[in-house]
C-alpha cells in the first residue's frame, strides 16, 4: 500500500500545481477538489490498494455506492464525480492515462433550487437605508449600487481597483474567478455615488488601490460586505435572508425580465458556463416586469 500511497500523494501534488497555476482556480476551489481527491484516494487504497492509473470505472461506480450509502445529498455525489472527473482529465491531458475511467458515469441528478430574489422596490428600500453624508455612509451606498446594477460577485467587488472604473466608456473592468477579465456597463445612479464617495474617501494604505476602503484604508472583507448589507436590510425593514449573493440573483432575474437574453446575462455575470445561467430561465415568468432603467443600463 505505500508505493500505491506514495504515487497518489505525487499525483495530488502535480494536479494541485495545476489547478493552481494553469487553471488558475481560487485558492478555496483548489481546497475543495484536494478534499475530494484525499477522500477518492482513501476510498481506493482501502478497497482496491491501486495507483490513480490502474482504477477502472466499475471502482468509481463502487465508490459513488458508497457516498450514496452514507446517505450524501445528490449534490454532494454530483460534486465528488466532478473531482473525479477533472482529476483523470488532468491524467489524460499529461499523458499518463489513454482514457478517463469517469467518462462515461452519470452524475445522479438534484432537483435545481430557484435563487431567492429580491424585487427591485425591495433592493432601493435597502441601498435608500444607508443614509447620511459620512464617509461610510456614502461608501455604503455606493457599495451596494454597483453590487446590485452592476451583478458582482462579493470577491469582485471588494477586489474592484480605481484604475478599473472606466466612467467616460460607461463600464467598469471586473476581475472574475480564474483572473479573467470582463467588462460590465455601470449605471449613472452608480457612477453618481462613487464620485460622492470618491469626494471624501480616505487615504489608502501603501499598497492598496482598491476602491472601497476600510476604515484603516485597507481591503474590505466579505464578512465586511455581509455585515453591511444585513443591517442595511434590517433597517428597510426586509426580513428575508439575503447575502450579498441575492444581489446578484436578483441582477440576473430583472434583466431577464426586462427582455435580455440568456447569452447577454451569461456575459455580464462571468459564467463560463450557459448551464449556470439558465436556472434563471426556470423562474416565476408570470410577475410583472417591473421597469430597471434606472439601475441597469442596457
Amino acid at each position: 500500500m505505500a508505493e500505491n500511497t506514495k504515487k497518489w500523494e505525487e499525483e495530488g501534488r502535480r494536479y494541485r500545481t495545476y489547478m493552481k497555476l494553469e487553471k488558475r482556480l481560487s485558492d478555496n476551489t483548489v481546497q475543495a477538489y484536494m478534499r475530494d481527491l484525499r477522500q477518492f484516494a482513501h476510498f481506493i487504497l482501502r478497497m482496491y490498494d491501486v495507483a490513480p492509473a490502474k482504477v477502472g470505472e466499475e471502482m468509481i461506480r463502487r465508490y459513488m455506492a458508497w457516498l450514496y450509502e452514507r446517505g450524501r445529498e445528490k449534490s454532494s455525489q454530483a460534486r465528488a464525480l466532478c473531482g473525479v472527473r477533472s482529476f483523470y482529465n488532468f491524467l489524460m491531458i499529461n499523458d499518463r492515462i489513454e482514457s478517463s475511467p469517469a467518462e462515461f458515469i452519470l452524475a445522479p441528478k438534484a432537483a435545481r433550487q430557484l435563487p431567492d430574489v429580491l424585487s427591485t422596490a425591495e433592493i432601493d428600500r435597502i441601498i435608500a437605508a444607508v443614509d447620511g453624508t459620512t464617509p461610510k455612509a456614502l461608501r455604503d451606498s455606493a457599495m451596494l449600487e454597483v453590487l446590485y446594477s452592476c451583478g458582482l460577485r462579493v470577491s469582485e467587488l471588494t477586489s474592484l481597483r480605481l484604475q478599473d472604473l472606466f466612467f467616460g466608456e460607461g463600464y467598469v473592468r471586473v476581475i472574475g474567478k480564474g483572473d479573467k477579465q470582463r467588462l460590465v456597463p455601470v449605471s449613472g445612479v452608480a457612477r453618481e455615488r462613487i464620485h460622492r464617495y470618491l469626494e471624501v474617501r480616505r487615504a489608502a494604505r501603501v499598497g492598496e488601490e482598491v476602491l472601497f476602503l476600510n476604515n484603516r484604508g485597507g481591503k474590505l472583507t466579505r464578512v465586511m460586505v455581509f455585515t453591511v448589507l444585513r443591517e442595511a436590510a434590517r433597517r428597510a425593514g426586509i426580513t428575508k435572508r439575503i447575502s450579498p449573493h441575492t444581489f446578484r440573483h436578483s441582477f440576473a432575474t430583472h434583466l431577464l425580465e426586462g427582455g435580455a437574453s440568456i447569452r447577454q446575462v451569461q456575459e455580464l455575470l462571468g459564467h463560463e458556463s450557459i448551464l449556470t445561467t439558465e436556472i434563471y430561465t426556470h423562474l416565476d415568468n408570470s410577475r410583472l416586469r417591473t421597469a430597471v432603467e434606472e439601475h441597469l443600463p442596457l
